[in-house]
């Protein structure tokens, strides 16, 4: 059995700094990322725009949104800022979302997705060629769901994080280990390393009431406070903070730990947010409420604008 070995939160977060974009008059507009989130359904219009919305405020320069027809003009009444592709249910989303995909820096696959079989019929392929290209990866919520039945589309690609809750991860562990859970255990961080491995050196955070972070090798565990609230889409601000993140990691050049650097930074970040929106909004705090916070945390945990 491998030796984990356990990474403390300032190594992991010096590291994600030393890759963050400095700020400059001569930068181009999308140098700072261009990230996509495939996601939005009609049911679901709200977390594409959160995922979007947190790269955006992070400090990401464009965001795609490939979503289904029916949630496009609710994504887009959102925020003016968003480009939007109502094509998720198309027959040839394949081919659209081939003639963008090249020229995006990071993904996120999840947010709002649902789990009808028209749009699950082509994740593999899509997720083959980002695979491909060797475009960051981020997969969270529906997303997740569709690994269950069809977890070797990720096998040993090391530039993917997956972002499961305790019963999304207890699910995939079944599917993947064979071994079930007993939901009343607490997330461990043995579990965590052996699905990472088990999946081929991915990396997993897994969101609880203290994160833990691993990709089979390194291991974090986030003890950061947030806040007892637990309102709809916060996930999905974690996921597109992340997938931003985890571009300018690995475009910086990364190493062994970006992925973990990333991930680390990323839910650090989304617990000050949370717990900053918490301490004016209380129990009646929304995701909503958190975007506000992005660039005040940011320049707190990373020391920059």
């Amino acid at each position: 059995m491998a030796v984990i070995q356990t990474l403390g939160k300032e190594f992991l977060i010096k590291e994600m700094i030393k890759s963050i974009p400095i700020l400059s008059n001569s930068l181009h507009k999308g140098e700072c990322g261009r990230i996509a989130i495939i996601g939005g359904s009609p049911l679901y219009t709200g977390a594409p725009y959160f995922a979007a919305i947190s790269a955006l405020r992070l400090g990401a320069d464009l965001v795609h949104v490939f979503c289904q027809k029916d949630a496009a003009s609710a994504i887009k009444s959102y925020s003016p800022e968003l480009i939007v592709h109502p094509v998720l249910d198309s027959p040839n989303i394949v081919e659209a979302i081939s003639q963008v995909m090249p020229n995006l820096h990071a993904v996120v696959i999840g947010p709002g997705l649902g789990r009808e079989e028209i749009v699950f019929r082509n994740l593999s392929a899509i997720i083959s060629l980002i695979k491909q290209l060797n475009i960051p990866l981020v997969i969270d919520a529906d997303g997740l769901f569709y690994l269950n039945g069809n977890h070797t589309v990720i096998h040993n690609y090391q530039n993917v994080i997956l972002t499961p809750n305790v019963v999304e991860f207890n699910r995939l562990f079944k599917s993947v280990v064979g071994v079930s859970i007993d939901p009343s255990e607490p997330p461990r961080a043995e579990n965590v390393s052996t699905l990472a491995c088990r999946l081929g050196g991915v990396t997993i955070l897994h969101k609880a009431e203290h994160d833990i972070i691993s990709n089979g090798v390194g291991t974090n565990i986030c003890e950061k406070l947030g806040s007892p609230r637990r309102c709809g889409g916060q996930g999905d601000l974690l996921s597109g903070m992340l997938a931003t993140l985890l571009y300018w990691k690995i475009h910086d050049g990364g190493d062994e730990n970006a992925t973990l650097s990333a991930a680390c930074a990323a839910s650090h970040l989304c617990r000050m947010i949370n717990r900053k929106a918490f301490e004016i909004h209380g129990r009646g705090t929304l995701a909503s409420d958190m975007i506000p916070f992005i660039s005040v945390a940011f320049r707190e945990l990373f020391g920059q604008e």
